[in-house]
């Protein structure tokens, strides 16, 4: 499948670009971070720690866990604060 996949903040800053279109097998957001870390040195660093990022699926808040099935686009930032 082809994904969107959005980098925000500082996973932005690590990984080089604001987003990128790639083609995956992933069954999972978990199995994609997995491809991506083994992409290079600036998404394994990017990817390093899970629990200070946040993933959506299609504009939706979602776990790693969750299923890519018919899924367009995955977006990665850090956790938000309200003020």
């Amino acid at each position: 499948m082809t994904l969107d996949v959005l980098y925000f903040a500082w996973i932005r800053e690590r990984v080089g670009v604001a987003s990128e279109r790639i083609v995956t097998e992933a069954a999972t957001a978990a199995d994609l971070v997995n491809e991506l870390r083994a992409r290079d040195a600036g998404h394994a660093d990017a990817f390093e720690d899970l629990a200070s990022i946040r993933v959506a699926l299609d504009q939706e808040l979602s776990d790693f866990g969750d299923a890519l099935d018919g899924v367009r686009e995955v977006a990665f930032f850090p956790p938000m604060t309200g003020g």
